[in-house]
C-alpha cells in the first residue's frame, strides 16, 4: 500500500527542539485550528518542549448530512450507535493518516513512544482506531467525547503493544452527539482487555470544560515524567 500523503497541520511548538509530540485530531465539521487554542490551557511550567501538531481531516461527503462535504475522518452512516455507523474503508484510510503524521515525527526526532495521539469526538475515534492496532506504542492516548468504531474489528486487531497504551478517556454526562453510553461501553470493552484507562466524566454537553483540560494536563505531566 503507498504511503498516505501527509496532511496539512495547524503547528505550535512550546520550545526549541521538541522532545515530545501532541497529535491532536479535531472532530466532524472542524478543522485543525478548533483545539490550538487549548495548548496555553493544558501547558505547565515543567513541562519540557513539546510539539502540538493539529491536522485538518479531509473534506468528505457525510451521509447522514444529506451528502454535504465537510471536513471528516470518515463518513457517518447511521445516527443508531446500536448499529456500525462508521465507513470502514475510511476509518481505516484515516488510520494510514494518523501512521503518516507519527512516520514524519520520528524523521523529525520524536519517536512514538514519545507521541500522545488525542482527539475529540470523530477525531477521538481515529485515535482509538490507530493507537489500539500499533505494533510501537504511543506514549499515550487521549480519547475525548467519543466511542471506539467498528468495536468488534477494533478489538480483535488490538495489538499487545496498543493495549499496553496508557488511556485518557472523558465524556460528558449531558452530550447530545455522542452517548454517555457509548463512552462507558466502549471504556469498559478496553478495559476488560487489560488497558490502563483513566476513565473521567464532568457535568457538560459535547464539548471540553476546564476540569477536564486540567485533569489531562496532570495525566499528560504523568506521561512525560515516566517517557
Amino acid at each position: 500500500m503507498p504511503a498516505s500523503p501527509i496532511l496539512e497541520t495547524v503547528e505550535t511548538s512550546t520550545g526549541p527542539k521538541p522532545v515530545f509530540s501532541v497529535v491532536w485530531l479535531h472532530g466532524l465539521g472542524a478543522d485543525g485550528h478548533d483545539f490550538a487554542p487549548i495548548v496555553p490551557e493544558l501547558l505547565r511550567r515543567d513541562w519540557p518542549a513539546l510539539r502540538f501538531v493539529f491536522p485538518h481531516a479531509p473534506v468528505l461527503p457525510i451521509t447522514i448530512n444529506g451528502g454535504h462535504a465537510m471536513r471528516a475522518w470518515y463518513d457517518i452512516v447511521s445516527l443508531d450507535f446500536g448499529k456500525v455507523r462508521e465507513d470502514a474503508a475510511g476509518v481505516r484510510r484515516a488510520i494510514a493518516e494518523v501512521e503518516a503524521l507519527i512516520a514524519r515525527e520520528h524523521e523529525r526526532g520524536v519517536p512514538a513512544n514519545r507521541v500522545i495521539l488525542a482527539g475529540f469526538s470523530q477525531g477521538g475515534a481515529i485515535a482509538l482506531a490507530a493507537g489500539l492496532r500499533r505494533e510501537q506504542p504511543l506514549l499515550g492516548l487521549v480519547a475525548l467525547s467519543t466511542y471506539l468504531p467498528l468495536a468488534a474489528e477494533t478489538l480483535a486487531e488490538a495489538t499487545p503493544q496498543g493495549l499496553a497504551t496508557p488511556l485518557f478517556m472523558a465524556h460528558g454526562t449531558q452530550d447530545p452527539v455522542v452517548p454517555l453510553v457509548a463512552g462507558q461501553k466502549s471504556a469498559e470493552a478496553l478495559k476488560a482487555l487489560g488497558m490502563d484507562a483513566s476513565v473521567r466524566r464532568y457535568p457538560m454537553p459535547h464539548s471540553v470544560c476546564a476540569e477536564e483540560i486540567r485533569d489531562l494536563s496532570d495525566w499528560m505531566t504523568a506521561r512525560f515524567a515516566g517517557g
